[in-house]
């Protein structure tokens, strides 16, 4: 190809010129400033510093639209410069061109001497600079303006006893401090520009649409007779050098220095100072020794500082400077302006702090923009960044801190006050430096630690999934979701199984007590037996051998599956070597599940459960105790937004990952109830599947022990108006940890001591004798809260040898269907339901009580007339059927 190709620019890290000339000019007492061109370029400028200096900025322009294009602008400039005498009086008007002015060919000079001719009365200065955008950068576009102000206002010159100095750019602060600086020496001066009040001003009832602040017309005529001009740039061209035309023009002799920020260039601007016959004061003195002892006091955290260093030339070189002299390694030093000489002038600084700290790469860069930033960010391992707000979205991509002193600041306030020169300045920005590597370390150590020494390699969890692995994924989890009970929607008739093989927890629900050696709950959390992995493979192969309806096995504690993660997935890995289509899903509080969520998806698991109460670390305080994560004990709100974060996290990723993902909310009353449609938006925008509102299960000895309970009716309402908008969940059963069976018929049971020591099946009671069975009217397995002839199950209690447990559910047609019926049993048509009674009389015939929360005299009598005594109460049935034992035996 013989076309010449340039690189694509992708976010500049630069500005354009006219922005540096707008500023220069600012730092001019009495002046307005012009754009010849378009009038977005005006607004584009005015809003950067505006919101930069948080100070009204007025920046005229010629408006030049697609006529002044064709035909010339010159009308358009002669309007505007009148206009701006008439509405503001000013002493100096600086005409910036832009882009489309240089591109046409306007020749300002010309036009600016027509304006003199026709308005011959007024007193005003009128000085043009050239700025294209695509001519440079807003550094170029300063050192223009500066130049230009020095190369067209009349000059007197008289030789006197004073000094020049001119600056690169600086903050207002910087400015104000090195008039004080100045003064302090005694030495008569002019600064150029004096940028410390138009954009940093007192605060004044009365707006002065003027700025009066700045260096004055006559103290720039006056620089012609200096006897010395000091420059503090490194890289300003002799072509832009407002030293170097004095210089050549006036005879004034110049000395160049860098930005005096850290300690050797602000020594060598003491120095200069100091052979000009300027004194050093006491208070310079101790600031110097402040610096110094600021510089002792971060050293030891500094050697972990790998920077990113970005902006203009003359701050990108002085940061690299004083990062270097305090101990921080520049690997990556960065302009947008082109600047070839700026690797030689900070080679030897990198090389000296790379050779000390074994750095073997690191990359400086001019003419880039922030693509390439962000590419070399990551490759060299930067940890912090110093520069402009526009390096903001590169560090939040990459979770790296930024230091922001650099023009311009839009997101954080007071840009206008940052200090970075001088002894003070240099101390407060690296405080600011370390302070950040500080503040890094505090909050990533534990996650860098836990990468390193635990997953080692393994950073699957920030590897984007592929879209071919989802949709062949995606297919196969759809047909395990039509077979698995729970998510299903409708229970069915395939069969699930819970493997208890994780009994610890690392959080304290409230509401929570876990039981390990607990025959007689039926509740999650709960279980008879604890099973190491290979014990649940050798039950889960007897299980399926007689339960041919068996399709999913699921790992729900009792604790959490995830806080004993070793036994978990190697339970899991046992199962799948002998069954290569058995559905996995798990249970968990969500603490763990951004470790684990990509292992999860690699053992085969396709569905998982995250209990997720509140979204709100406020009300999460009030219904966790405490929570344990990566070795340390935390409580109140802490504990809760560390669970909450995790939580929330973990389900994205496992959302991501084409996991189906069910959300378990536990109603509280008095908590959470109001907070629950909150909960359930938020984790349908995250993808989740479907919610299960659950009513809270009273336990005795946790925290919410006699907690008021929400009602099936708050329960069903609350599913009724979340399922407008998500999945709901109504068939839930609010199974134990060793479970077994369809959602209607726990056989767990009858499994029970399988893989704990051989294979054994409970058929008979273990003592001789018949035992005591007790039949409970419920509506869910948890209360005893079913009116005796309203009944659809009855869950029947063993006792034996001075132990209750479950056996098992039995379900019955309901014989009083609430027409001229009293609710119990009674009433006028008992004749029709003689048949109904007397199945549930035959489905409890074996029984030697039955609890129900009332009973009418009618059913009573029959029950009794076959031996079998009734008991009334509404409780935990736990409790009921303790208390009934015990009354039955006292006859």
């Amino acid at each position: 190809m013989s076309k010449d190709l340039v690189n694509l620019n992708v976010n500049p890290c630069k500005m354009c010129m006219p922005m540096g000339t707008a500023t220069a000019l600012y730092g001019i007492a009495k002046c307005m400033t012009i754009l010849h061109g378009s009038q977005g370029c005006a607004t584009y400028i005015r809003r950067h510093m505006a919101t930069h200096y948080n100070e009204p900025v007025d920046i005229a322009s010629t408006s030049l639209t697609e006529h002044g294009t064709i035909f010339g602008g010159e009308k358009n400039l002669l309007k505007g410069l009148a206009n701006l005498v008439k509405l503001y009086g000013p002493k100096v008007i600086g005409v910036a061109t832009t882009c489309l002015a240089e591109t046409i060919g306007e020749d300002v000079e010309r036009i600016i001497a027509t304006f003199h001719e026709e308005n011959p009365d007024l007193d005003v200065t009128i000085i043009p600079v050239a700025s294209a955008g695509y001519g440079g950068t807003q550094y170029e576009g300063f050192f223009h303006a500066l130049h230009a102000i020095v190369s067209h206002v009349d000059m007197d010159v008289t030789p006197h006893d004073g000094i020049n100095v001119i600056t690169g750019i600086l903050s207002p602060a910087d400015t104000r401090a090195l008039k004080v600086l100045l003064d302090s020496t005694g030495l008569r001066y002019t600064l150029l520009p004096d940028l410390s009040d138009n954009l940093d001003g007192a605060h004044n009832p009365d707006y002065n649409r003027l700025p009066a602040g700045g260096t004055t017309l006559e103290a720039i005529s006056k620089m012609a007779g200096a006897r010395c001009t000091l420059e503090l740039t490194t890289f300003a061209k002799e072509s832009l050098s407002p030293a170097e035309y004095l210089e050549k023009t006036f005879g004034v002799p110049c000395e160049r220095l860098s930005l005096p920020v850290g300690l050797r260039d602000t020594d060598a601007l003491m120095l200069a100072l100091k052979n000009l016959g300027g004194m050093v004061s006491d208070t310079v003195r101790a600031e110097r020794g402040r610096y110094l002892d600021a510089m002792i006091d971060s050293h030891k955290y500094n050697a972990e500082g790998r920077a990113a260093i970005f902006g203009e030339p003359d701050f990108v070189y002085s940061m690299t400077r004083m990062c270097t002299e305090n101990g921080i390694m520049p690997v990556l030093v960065a302009t947008g302006a082109k600047c070839p000489e700026l690797a030689d002038k900070v080679a030897s600084d990198l090389e000296k702090v790379a050779g000390q700290f074994f750095v073997e790469e690191f990359k400086v860069l001019d003419n880039t923009d922030f693509d390439t930033i962000e590419h070399y960010c990551g490759k060299l391992g930067v940890n912090l960044m110093i520069g402009s707000s526009d390096g903001r979205r590169v560090a939040d991509k990459l979770e790296l801190p930024l230091v922001r002193c650099a023009f311009p600041i839009h997101d954080h306030v007071g840009g206008q006050r940052v200090r970075t020169i001088l002894y003070d300045g240099g101390m407060t920005l690296l405080d600011s430096v370390t302070n950040q590597l500080l503040a890094r370390k505090e909050t990533a150590f534990r996650g860098k630690m836990f990468d390193a020494n635990f997953k080692g390699e393994d950073k699957s969890m920030d590897k984007p999934v592929k879209t071919d692995i989802l949709i062949e994924r995606a297919t196969e989890i759809a047909a395990k979701t039509a077979s698995h009970p729970c998510f299903n929607g409708c229970g069915t008739g395939y069969a699930r199984m819970h493997l208890p093989i994780a009994p610890s927890c690392n959080v304290q629900c409230n509401y929570c007590v876990r039981k390990f050696d607990c025959p007689n709950e039926s509740r999650p959390g709960v279980t008879t037996e604890v099973l190491n992995p290979e014990q649940a493979r050798d039950k889960y192969l007897y299980v399926r051998s007689k339960m041919p309806n068996l399709s999913v096995v699921g790992i729900a504690g009792p604790g959490d599956s995830l806080a004993e993660w070793e036994k978990t997935s190697a339970a899991l890995k046992l199962i799948r070597e002998v069954d290569k289509d058995v559905t996995f899903c798990l249970s968990t509080n969500g603490l763990m599940l951004p470790l684990y969520a990509d292992e999860l998806v690699n053992l085969g698991v396709s569905h998982v459960t995250v209990t997720l109460n509140a979204v709100d670390p406020v009300i999460g305080a009030r219904i966790y105790k405490h929570i344990s994560f990566m070795g340390v004990k935390y409580t109140g709100e802490t504990a809760a937004a560390i669970l909450l974060a995790n939580q929330l996290s973990g389900i994205k990723r496992l959302c991501d990952l084409g996991i189906i993902c069910k959300i378990n909310i536990v109603m509280l009353k008095g908590i959470n109830d109001k907070h629950i449609p909150k909960v359930v938006e938020t984790v349908k925008e995250m993808g989740c599947y479907i919610t299960n509102i659950m009513q809270m299960i009273p336990v005795k000895g946790s925290a919410f022990e006699n907690m008021e309970l929400t009602s099936n009716r708050e329960i069903t309402e609350m599913r009724n108006a979340c399922g407008e908008s998500m999945l709901q969940m109504y068939h839930c059963r609010q199974c134990r940890a060793d479970a077994i069976g369809t959602l209607d018929n726990d056989q767990s049971y009858e499994f029970r001591g399988c893989g704990t020591g051989g294979i054994k099946i409970i058929d008979e009671p273990a003592e001789k004798g018949k035992p005591l069975l007790l039949a409970v009217a419920s509506k869910g397995g948890i209360l005893v809260d079913q009116h005796f002839g309203q009944a659809n199950d009855f869950y029947i209690y063993e006792y034996a040898s001075g132990a209750i447990r479950f056996r098992e559910r039995r379900s019955v047609s309901k014989y009083c269907d609430g027409n001229g019926c009293d609710g119990m049993g009674g009433g006028k048509r008992d004749e029709d339901k003689s048949g109904r009674i007397e199945d549930i009389l035959t489905t409890v015939g074996d029984c030697s009580a039955v609890v129900s929360m009332r009973i009418g005299e009618a059913p009573k009598e029959k029950l009794r007339t076959r031996g079998i005594a009734s008991f009334t109460t509404y409780d935990r049935i736990e409790d009921a059927v303790k208390t009934a034992v015990q009354q039955y035996l006292a006859g």
